[in-house]
Protein backbone atom coordinates (compact mmCIF):
# COMPACT_ATOMS: atom_id res chain seq x y z
CA UNK A 1 0.00 0.00 0.00
CA UNK A 2 1.44 3.75 -0.81
CA UNK A 3 1.05 4.73 2.37
CA UNK A 4 2.02 8.80 1.28
CA UNK A 5 -0.62 8.57 -1.40
CA UNK A 6 -3.31 7.54 0.73
CA UNK A 7 -2.00 10.19 3.52
CA UNK A 8 -1.45 13.01 1.02
CA UNK A 9 -5.65 12.40 -0.16
CA UNK A 10 -6.85 11.99 3.58
CA UNK A 11 -4.77 15.82 4.39
CA UNK A 12 -7.08 16.92 2.14
CA UNK A 13 -10.13 15.60 3.85
CA UNK A 14 -9.58 16.87 6.63
CA UNK A 15 -8.62 20.59 5.31
CA UNK A 16 -12.22 20.42 3.82
CA UNK A 17 -13.92 19.26 7.12
CA UNK A 18 -12.20 22.61 8.63
CA UNK A 19 -14.24 24.35 5.94
CA UNK A 20 -17.10 22.91 6.97
CA UNK A 21 -16.73 23.66 10.44
CA UNK A 22 -15.55 27.00 10.04
CA UNK A 23 -19.16 27.74 7.98
CA UNK A 24 -21.21 26.13 10.60
CA UNK A 25 -19.34 28.44 13.27
CA UNK A 26 -19.98 31.88 11.32
CA UNK A 27 -24.02 30.70 11.24
CA UNK A 28 -23.47 30.13 15.06
CA UNK A 29 -22.13 33.37 15.31
CA UNK A 30 -24.60 34.86 12.95
CA UNK A 31 -27.88 33.62 15.24
CA UNK A 32 -25.80 34.35 18.43
CA UNK A 33 -24.98 31.05 19.55
CA UNK A 34 -23.57 30.20 22.93
CA UNK A 35 -19.66 31.14 22.74
CA UNK A 36 -19.38 27.32 23.84
CA UNK A 37 -20.71 26.02 20.80
CA UNK A 38 -18.78 29.09 18.26
CA UNK A 39 -15.41 27.85 20.21
CA UNK A 40 -15.89 24.17 20.01
CA UNK A 41 -16.60 24.20 16.16
CA UNK A 42 -13.80 26.56 15.77
CA UNK A 43 -11.02 24.74 17.63
CA UNK A 44 -12.21 21.58 16.00
CA UNK A 45 -11.38 23.62 12.74
CA UNK A 46 -8.43 24.49 14.27
CA UNK A 47 -7.65 20.78 14.81
CA UNK A 48 -8.47 19.50 11.57
CA UNK A 49 -6.73 22.00 9.09
CA UNK A 50 -3.53 22.07 11.32
CA UNK A 51 -2.90 17.75 10.89
CA UNK A 52 -4.38 18.40 7.62
CA UNK A 53 -2.00 20.83 6.34
CA UNK A 54 0.80 19.23 8.14
CA UNK A 55 -0.11 15.71 6.68
CA UNK A 56 -0.20 17.36 3.17
CA UNK A 57 3.76 19.06 3.56
CA UNK A 58 5.01 15.59 4.25
CA UNK A 59 3.16 12.97 2.36
CA UNK A 60 3.57 15.09 -0.92
CA UNK A 61 3.68 12.78 -3.80
CA UNK A 62 2.68 11.69 -7.72
CA UNK A 63 1.32 8.38 -7.92
CA UNK A 64 -1.73 6.35 -9.19
CA UNK A 65 -4.30 4.69 -6.38
CA UNK A 66 -4.76 1.19 -6.66
CA UNK A 67 -7.16 -0.86 -6.12
CA UNK A 68 -5.70 -1.54 -2.00
CA UNK A 69 -4.87 2.18 -1.70
CA UNK A 70 -8.60 3.00 -2.46
CA UNK A 71 -10.08 0.76 -0.02
CA UNK A 72 -6.86 2.05 2.70
CA UNK A 73 -8.37 5.81 1.74
CA UNK A 74 -12.25 4.94 1.99
CA UNK A 75 -11.89 2.72 5.13
CA UNK A 76 -9.36 5.61 7.10
CA UNK A 77 -10.93 8.56 5.68
CA UNK A 78 -14.22 7.54 7.27
CA UNK A 79 -12.43 7.00 10.58
CA UNK A 80 -10.57 10.51 10.37
CA UNK A 81 -13.50 12.11 9.39
CA UNK A 82 -15.83 10.81 12.31
CA UNK A 83 -13.19 11.87 14.79
CA UNK A 84 -12.98 15.14 13.58
CA UNK A 85 -17.28 15.52 12.93
CA UNK A 86 -17.10 14.51 17.22
CA UNK A 87 -14.87 17.18 18.55
CA UNK A 88 -17.55 19.75 18.02
CA UNK A 89 -19.98 17.56 20.10
CA UNK A 90 -17.00 17.21 22.52
CA UNK A 91 -15.44 20.32 23.29
CA UNK A 92 -18.61 22.32 23.13
CA UNK A 93 -19.92 20.30 25.84
CA UNK A 94 -23.06 18.78 24.34
CA UNK A 95 -21.98 15.52 24.46
CA UNK A 96 -19.46 15.13 27.13
CA UNK A 97 -18.11 11.83 26.28
CA UNK A 98 -16.17 11.01 23.38
CA UNK A 99 -17.23 7.78 23.05
CA UNK A 100 -20.84 9.51 22.75
CA UNK A 101 -19.87 12.16 20.42
CA UNK A 102 -18.08 9.64 18.01
CA UNK A 103 -21.33 7.60 17.89
CA UNK A 104 -23.31 10.71 17.24
CA UNK A 105 -20.39 11.85 14.23
CA UNK A 106 -20.47 8.41 12.77
CA UNK A 107 -24.15 8.60 13.05
CA UNK A 108 -24.09 11.51 10.77
CA UNK A 109 -21.68 11.00 8.12
CA UNK A 110 -23.24 7.31 7.60
CA UNK A 111 -26.48 8.55 7.74
CA UNK A 112 -27.79 6.44 10.12
CA UNK A 113 -29.62 8.98 12.30
CA UNK A 114 -29.17 7.12 15.66
CA UNK A 115 -28.45 9.54 18.29
CA UNK A 116 -27.48 10.18 21.53
CA UNK A 117 -28.86 13.84 22.10
CA UNK A 118 -31.51 14.96 24.21
CA UNK A 119 -33.94 18.03 24.26
CA UNK A 120 -32.72 19.03 20.76
CA UNK A 121 -34.53 22.38 21.29
CA UNK A 122 -32.17 23.67 23.90
CA UNK A 123 -29.02 22.71 21.67
CA UNK A 124 -27.51 25.86 19.32
CA UNK A 125 -28.14 26.14 16.09
CA UNK A 126 -24.41 25.78 14.91
CA UNK A 127 -24.48 22.27 16.51
CA UNK A 128 -27.96 20.97 14.66
CA UNK A 129 -27.04 22.91 11.36
CA UNK A 130 -23.45 20.77 11.79
CA UNK A 131 -25.48 17.27 12.91
CA UNK A 132 -26.98 17.68 9.79
CA UNK A 133 -24.56 18.32 7.26
CA UNK A 134 -22.17 15.58 8.33
CA UNK A 135 -25.14 13.82 6.56
CA UNK A 136 -25.11 15.80 3.50
CA UNK A 137 -21.79 15.05 3.55
CA UNK A 138 -21.90 11.32 4.65
CA UNK A 139 -24.82 10.89 1.84
CA UNK A 140 -23.51 10.62 -1.38
CA UNK A 141 -20.09 10.03 0.11
CA UNK A 142 -17.05 11.90 1.65
CA UNK A 143 -14.57 10.25 -1.32
CA UNK A 144 -17.18 10.54 -4.02
CA UNK A 145 -17.11 14.77 -3.08
CA UNK A 146 -13.12 14.45 -3.87
CA UNK A 147 -13.55 12.75 -6.48
CA UNK A 148 -15.87 15.19 -8.27
CA UNK A 149 -13.91 18.31 -7.20
CA UNK A 150 -10.39 16.93 -7.21
CA UNK A 151 -9.75 16.08 -11.29
CA UNK A 152 -6.00 15.26 -10.39
CA UNK A 153 -6.66 12.24 -8.77
CA UNK A 154 -7.58 10.80 -12.43
CA UNK A 155 -7.64 7.16 -12.64
CA UNK A 156 -7.59 6.33 -8.70
CA UNK A 157 -10.51 8.12 -8.61
CA UNK A 158 -12.68 4.89 -9.68
CA UNK A 159 -11.02 2.79 -6.82
CA UNK A 160 -12.43 5.73 -4.31
CA UNK A 161 -15.97 5.26 -6.28
CA UNK A 162 -15.95 1.45 -6.24
CA UNK A 163 -14.87 1.27 -2.56
CA UNK A 164 -17.79 4.21 -1.30
CA UNK A 165 -20.58 3.75 -3.52
CA UNK A 166 -23.33 1.22 -2.70
CA UNK A 167 -24.23 -1.81 -4.78
CA UNK A 168 -23.53 -5.11 -6.46
CA UNK A 169 -22.29 -2.33 -9.46
CA UNK A 170 -21.53 0.91 -10.18
CA UNK A 171 -23.31 2.83 -12.57
CA UNK A 172 -21.00 5.35 -14.74
CA UNK A 173 -22.89 8.29 -16.36
CA UNK A 174 -20.27 9.85 -17.94
CA UNK A 175 -16.86 8.07 -19.64
CA UNK A 176 -14.75 10.20 -16.65
CA UNK A 177 -15.82 9.01 -13.11
CA UNK A 178 -15.15 12.83 -11.64
CA UNK A 179 -17.83 13.54 -14.28
CA UNK A 180 -20.14 11.40 -12.99
CA UNK A 181 -19.30 12.13 -9.62
CA UNK A 182 -20.50 15.42 -10.14
CA UNK A 183 -23.71 14.66 -11.89
CA UNK A 184 -24.47 12.29 -9.01
CA UNK A 185 -23.89 15.43 -6.50
CA UNK A 186 -25.96 17.71 -8.94
CA UNK A 187 -28.62 15.71 -8.91
CA UNK A 188 -28.21 15.21 -5.20
CA UNK A 189 -27.87 19.07 -4.53
CA UNK A 190 -30.98 19.30 -6.41
CA UNK A 191 -33.26 17.29 -4.56
CA UNK A 192 -32.38 18.81 -1.38
CA UNK A 193 -33.05 22.84 -2.42
CA UNK A 194 -36.34 21.83 -3.99
CA UNK A 195 -37.22 20.16 -0.45
CA UNK A 196 -36.21 23.20 1.19
CA UNK A 197 -38.38 25.33 -0.66
CA UNK A 198 -41.51 23.14 -0.58
CA UNK A 199 -40.97 22.83 3.53
CA UNK A 200 -40.26 26.30 3.92
CA UNK A 201 -43.68 27.32 2.24
CA UNK A 202 -45.47 24.31 4.47
CA UNK A 203 -44.56 26.33 7.03
CA UNK A 204 -40.60 25.59 8.28
CA UNK A 205 -38.30 28.12 8.99
CA UNK A 206 -35.40 28.21 6.44
CA UNK A 207 -33.39 26.77 9.31
CA UNK A 208 -35.63 23.71 9.81
CA UNK A 209 -36.75 23.48 6.34
CA UNK A 210 -32.76 23.53 5.20
CA UNK A 211 -31.92 20.58 8.04
CA UNK A 212 -34.89 18.44 7.48
CA UNK A 213 -33.60 18.42 3.56
CA UNK A 214 -30.44 17.34 4.39
CA UNK A 215 -31.74 14.69 6.17
CA UNK A 216 -34.44 13.37 4.11
CA UNK A 217 -32.53 13.77 1.18
CA UNK A 218 -29.13 11.58 2.33
CA UNK A 219 -31.62 9.39 4.41
CA UNK A 220 -30.12 10.08 7.17
CA UNK A 221 -32.86 11.25 10.19
CA UNK A 222 -31.58 13.58 11.96
CA UNK A 223 -34.01 16.41 13.23
CA UNK A 224 -34.09 19.54 14.70
CA UNK A 225 -36.96 18.58 16.96
CA UNK A 226 -36.91 16.41 19.81
CA UNK A 227 -39.99 14.60 18.54
CA UNK A 228 -38.82 14.18 15.38
CA UNK A 229 -41.46 15.26 12.25
CA UNK A 230 -44.65 14.59 15.11
CA UNK A 231 -43.30 17.75 16.38
CA UNK A 232 -44.84 19.94 13.62
CA UNK A 233 -48.36 17.63 13.05
CA UNK A 234 -48.60 18.94 9.98
CA UNK A 235 -49.94 16.52 6.92
CA UNK A 236 -48.59 18.81 4.24
CA UNK A 237 -45.05 18.51 6.10
CA UNK A 238 -45.23 14.55 6.18
CA UNK A 239 -46.77 14.29 2.65
CA UNK A 240 -43.32 16.69 1.42
CA UNK A 241 -41.13 14.26 3.46
CA UNK A 242 -42.83 11.21 2.50
CA UNK A 243 -42.34 12.02 -1.46
CA UNK A 244 -38.38 12.80 -0.95
CA UNK A 245 -37.71 10.43 0.80
CA UNK A 246 -39.12 7.90 -1.56
CA UNK A 247 -37.03 10.06 -4.05
CA UNK A 248 -33.90 9.49 -2.21
CA UNK A 249 -34.25 5.66 -1.97
CA UNK A 250 -34.02 5.56 -6.02
CA UNK A 251 -30.85 5.21 -7.71
CA UNK A 252 -30.00 8.25 -8.31
CA UNK A 253 -28.28 7.44 -12.10
CA UNK A 254 -32.12 7.66 -12.72
CA UNK A 255 -32.98 10.72 -11.53
CA UNK A 256 -30.51 11.80 -13.95
CA UNK A 257 -32.01 9.55 -17.09
CA UNK A 258 -34.93 11.38 -16.00
CA UNK A 259 -33.86 15.19 -15.89
CA UNK A 260 -33.04 14.31 -19.47
CA UNK A 261 -36.41 13.10 -19.99
CA UNK A 262 -36.34 9.58 -19.77
CA UNK A 263 -38.92 9.50 -17.01
CA UNK A 264 -39.60 5.90 -18.42
CA UNK A 265 -36.55 4.78 -16.78
CA UNK A 266 -38.17 4.59 -13.47
CA UNK A 267 -40.50 1.89 -14.81
CA UNK A 268 -38.03 -0.26 -17.00
CA UNK A 269 -35.51 -0.55 -13.94
CA UNK A 270 -36.07 -3.81 -11.99
CA UNK A 271 -35.04 -2.85 -8.94
CA UNK A 272 -37.08 0.26 -9.05
CA UNK A 273 -39.93 -1.90 -9.81
CA UNK A 274 -39.69 -3.66 -7.25
CA UNK A 275 -38.90 -1.13 -4.42
CA UNK A 276 -42.10 0.70 -5.87
CA UNK A 277 -44.18 -2.34 -4.60
CA UNK A 278 -42.86 -3.47 -1.64
CA UNK A 279 -43.30 0.38 -0.47
CA UNK A 280 -46.82 -0.12 -1.25
CA UNK A 281 -47.24 -3.38 -0.27
CA UNK A 282 -46.12 -3.40 3.21
CA UNK A 283 -47.41 0.58 3.81
CA UNK A 284 -51.09 -1.01 2.65
CA UNK A 285 -50.24 -4.02 5.18
CA UNK A 286 -49.61 -2.23 8.21
CA UNK A 287 -52.42 0.16 7.39
CA UNK A 288 -55.05 -2.86 7.50
CA UNK A 289 -53.54 -3.76 10.67
CA UNK A 290 -53.49 -0.84 12.40
CA UNK A 291 -57.00 -0.43 11.52
CA UNK A 292 -58.48 -3.71 12.53
CA UNK A 293 -57.08 -3.18 16.11
CA UNK A 294 -58.04 0.31 16.28
CA UNK A 295 -55.19 1.81 16.80
CA UNK A 296 -56.57 4.53 14.54
CA UNK A 297 -59.65 6.19 14.58
CA UNK A 298 -59.86 5.60 10.31
CA UNK A 299 -58.04 3.79 7.44
CA UNK A 300 -56.91 6.87 6.52
CA UNK A 301 -55.52 7.66 9.55
CA UNK A 302 -54.10 4.32 9.29
CA UNK A 303 -52.55 4.98 6.22
CA UNK A 304 -51.57 8.42 6.89
CA UNK A 305 -48.91 6.75 9.88
CA UNK A 306 -48.28 3.81 7.99
CA UNK A 307 -46.64 5.09 4.94
CA UNK A 308 -44.63 7.84 6.72
CA UNK A 309 -43.34 5.11 9.22
CA UNK A 310 -42.54 2.53 5.89
CA UNK A 311 -41.28 5.14 3.48
CA UNK A 312 -38.87 5.95 6.62
CA UNK A 313 -37.41 2.87 7.77
CA UNK A 314 -37.62 1.24 4.24
CA UNK A 315 -35.67 4.20 2.86
CA UNK A 316 -33.49 3.98 6.09
CA UNK A 317 -33.81 7.51 6.97
CA UNK A 318 -35.09 7.19 10.49
CA UNK A 319 -37.83 10.29 10.44
CA UNK A 320 -40.89 9.26 13.33
CA UNK A 321 -44.83 10.47 13.18
CA UNK A 322 -45.88 8.01 15.02
CA UNK A 323 -44.37 6.16 18.36
CA UNK A 324 -44.53 2.70 16.34
CA UNK A 325 -42.79 0.91 19.50
CA UNK A 326 -47.01 0.30 20.17
CA UNK A 327 -48.40 -0.74 17.12
CA UNK A 328 -49.39 -4.82 16.48
CA UNK A 329 -46.71 -7.32 16.01
CA UNK A 330 -47.43 -8.15 12.50
CA UNK A 331 -46.45 -4.32 12.25
CA UNK A 332 -42.73 -4.69 13.83
CA UNK A 333 -42.06 -7.78 11.98
CA UNK A 334 -43.02 -5.63 8.67
CA UNK A 335 -40.95 -2.76 9.91
CA UNK A 336 -38.04 -5.07 10.94
CA UNK A 337 -37.96 -6.40 7.15
CA UNK A 338 -37.44 -3.19 6.13
CA UNK A 339 -34.97 -2.65 7.93
CA UNK A 340 -33.18 -5.42 6.47
CA UNK A 341 -33.79 -4.92 3.08
CA UNK A 342 -33.57 -1.05 2.51
CA UNK A 343 -33.82 0.39 -0.84
CA UNK A 344 -32.55 0.66 -4.08
CA UNK A 345 -28.92 0.20 -4.82
CA UNK A 346 -27.16 3.74 -6.32
CA UNK A 347 -29.25 6.20 -3.27
CA UNK A 348 -28.64 7.37 -0.25
CA UNK A 349 -30.16 4.33 1.60
CA UNK A 350 -28.21 2.01 3.73
CA UNK A 351 -29.28 -2.29 4.60
CA UNK A 352 -29.20 -4.64 2.00
CA UNK A 353 -30.37 -2.79 -1.09
CA UNK A 354 -33.54 -4.47 -3.11
CA UNK A 355 -31.11 -5.26 -6.34
CA UNK A 356 -29.45 -8.18 -3.90
CA UNK A 357 -33.36 -9.23 -2.64
CA UNK A 358 -34.39 -9.33 -6.22
CA UNK A 359 -31.35 -11.29 -7.58
CA UNK A 360 -31.46 -13.73 -4.51
CA UNK A 361 -35.06 -13.90 -5.20
CA UNK A 362 -34.17 -15.06 -8.95
CA UNK A 363 -31.62 -17.39 -7.99
CA UNK A 364 -34.07 -19.29 -5.66
CA UNK A 365 -36.33 -19.53 -8.13
CA UNK A 366 -33.93 -20.74 -10.74
CA UNK A 367 -32.80 -23.12 -7.97
CA UNK A 368 -36.04 -24.57 -8.25
CA UNK A 369 -36.63 -24.69 -11.50
CA UNK A 370 -33.30 -27.07 -12.01
CA UNK A 371 -34.59 -29.17 -9.02
CA UNK A 372 -37.50 -30.04 -11.79
CA UNK A 373 -35.31 -29.79 -14.78
CA UNK A 374 -31.53 -30.77 -14.18
CA UNK A 375 -30.31 -30.80 -17.60
CA UNK A 376 -31.99 -27.09 -18.51
CA UNK A 377 -30.67 -23.44 -18.69
CA UNK A 378 -31.96 -20.77 -17.49
CA UNK A 379 -30.49 -17.62 -16.99
CA UNK A 380 -31.08 -14.91 -14.42
CA UNK A 381 -32.32 -11.52 -15.84
CA UNK A 382 -32.25 -8.35 -14.62
CA UNK A 383 -33.53 -5.06 -16.86
CA UNK A 384 -33.80 -7.96 -19.54
CA UNK A 385 -30.03 -8.30 -19.50
CA UNK A 386 -28.71 -12.08 -18.23
CA UNK A 387 -26.24 -11.30 -15.06
CA UNK A 388 -22.77 -13.00 -15.00
CA UNK A 389 -22.37 -15.76 -12.71
CA UNK A 390 -19.73 -14.02 -10.84
CA UNK A 391 -22.46 -10.88 -9.35
CA UNK A 392 -24.96 -13.88 -8.90
CA UNK A 393 -22.27 -15.06 -6.87
CA UNK A 394 -21.34 -11.99 -5.10
CA UNK A 395 -24.51 -10.96 -4.23
CA UNK A 396 -24.97 -14.35 -2.61
CA UNK A 397 -21.84 -14.18 -0.61
CA UNK A 398 -22.81 -10.57 0.53
CA UNK A 399 -26.06 -11.65 1.82
CA UNK A 400 -24.63 -14.80 3.69
CA UNK A 401 -21.77 -11.92 5.16
CA UNK A 402 -24.19 -9.17 6.21
CA UNK A 403 -26.13 -11.42 8.05
CA UNK A 404 -23.50 -13.49 9.96
CA UNK A 405 -22.14 -9.92 10.82
CA UNK A 406 -25.45 -8.91 11.89
CA UNK A 407 -25.70 -12.72 14.34
CA UNK A 408 -22.18 -11.52 15.75
CA UNK A 409 -22.98 -7.95 16.39
CA UNK A 410 -26.13 -9.50 18.19
CA UNK A 411 -24.24 -11.50 20.09
CA UNK A 412 -21.98 -9.15 21.31
CA UNK A 413 -24.75 -6.34 22.14
CA UNK A 414 -26.72 -9.65 23.84
CA UNK A 415 -23.99 -8.90 26.78
CA UNK A 416 -25.00 -5.16 26.86
CA UNK A 417 -28.98 -5.14 26.47
CA UNK A 418 -31.67 -5.77 28.68
CA UNK A 419 -34.32 -7.42 25.87
CA UNK A 420 -33.41 -9.34 22.64
CA UNK A 421 -36.14 -6.79 21.22
CA UNK A 422 -33.40 -3.83 21.79
CA UNK A 423 -30.58 -6.13 20.91
CA UNK A 424 -32.00 -7.41 17.95
CA UNK A 425 -33.29 -3.83 16.48
CA UNK A 426 -30.22 -1.91 17.56
CA UNK A 427 -27.99 -3.77 15.25
CA UNK A 428 -30.78 -3.87 12.64
CA UNK A 429 -30.71 0.01 12.74
CA UNK A 430 -27.00 1.10 12.58
CA UNK A 431 -25.78 -2.27 9.99
CA UNK A 432 -28.69 -1.17 7.79
CA UNK A 433 -27.67 3.09 8.62
CA UNK A 434 -31.85 3.10 9.86
CA UNK A 435 -31.41 4.85 13.10
CA UNK A 436 -34.17 4.26 15.63
CA UNK A 437 -34.87 0.58 16.36
CA UNK A 438 -37.54 -0.84 18.75
CA UNK A 439 -37.54 -0.99 22.43
CA UNK A 440 -35.39 0.91 24.74
CA UNK A 441 -33.75 1.76 20.70
CA UNK A 442 -37.23 2.97 20.41
CA UNK A 443 -38.53 5.85 18.52
CA UNK A 444 -39.43 7.71 21.62
CA UNK A 445 -36.20 6.87 23.06
CA UNK A 446 -32.17 7.19 22.03
CA UNK A 447 -29.13 5.76 22.20
CA UNK A 448 -27.52 7.88 25.39
CA UNK A 449 -28.62 4.83 28.18
CA UNK A 450 -26.15 2.12 26.04
CA UNK A 451 -22.65 1.34 27.81
CA UNK A 452 -19.98 2.93 26.02
CA UNK A 453 -18.77 -0.91 25.13
CA UNK A 454 -22.39 -1.08 22.94
CA UNK A 455 -21.80 2.18 21.86
CA UNK A 456 -18.45 1.29 19.85
CA UNK A 457 -20.44 -2.17 19.13
CA UNK A 458 -22.90 0.28 17.24
CA UNK A 459 -20.19 2.16 15.90
CA UNK A 460 -18.38 -0.44 14.18
CA UNK A 461 -22.11 -1.67 12.38
CA UNK A 462 -22.38 2.07 11.04
CA UNK A 463 -19.13 2.16 9.17
CA UNK A 464 -19.46 -1.69 8.02
CA UNK A 465 -22.88 -1.15 6.85
CA UNK A 466 -22.47 2.42 4.88
CA UNK A 467 -19.14 0.72 3.50
CA UNK A 468 -21.37 -2.09 2.93
CA UNK A 469 -18.73 -4.51 4.59
CA UNK A 470 -16.30 -5.63 2.01
CA UNK A 471 -14.33 -2.25 1.99
CA UNK A 472 -13.73 -2.94 5.67
CA UNK A 473 -13.38 -6.47 6.32
CA UNK A 474 -10.76 -6.15 3.42
CA UNK A 475 -8.40 -4.28 5.83
CA UNK A 476 -8.91 -7.25 8.19
CA UNK A 477 -6.82 -9.59 5.98
CA UNK A 478 -3.13 -10.02 6.46
CA UNK A 479 -2.73 -10.01 2.75
CA UNK A 480 -4.08 -6.72 2.31
CA UNK A 481 -0.94 -5.44 4.45
CA UNK A 482 1.86 -7.10 2.59
CA UNK A 483 3.22 -5.85 -0.49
Amino acid sequence: MNFKAVFHLLSLVLVFMSGFLLFSAGLGWAYGDAPAAVHGLLYSAAVGFTVGVLLFLFTRCKAELSRRDGFAIVVIGWLITSLIGALPYYFSGIIPDFIGALFESMSGFTTTGASVMTNLESVPRSILFWRSLTHLIGGMGVLVLCVAILPFLGVGGMQLYRAEMSGPSKDRLAPRIATTAKLLWGVYMLLILLESVLLRLAGMDWFDAVCHSMATVATGGFSTRTDSIAAYDSRSIETIIMVFMFLAGVNFALHYRALLGDVKSYFKNSECRFYMGWMAACSLAIAFLLYLQNIYPSFLSSLRYSTFQVLSIGTTTGFVTADYDVWPMGCLLILLLLMLTGACAGSTTGAIKNIRIVIVFKKIKREIKLFMQPQAVFRIKINDEPLEQDVISNVSAFVIAYLLVFVLALFAMSFYCKDFMTASSSVLATLGCVGPGLAQAGPMENYSGFPAVAKGILIVCMLLGRLELYSVLVLLLPSFWKK
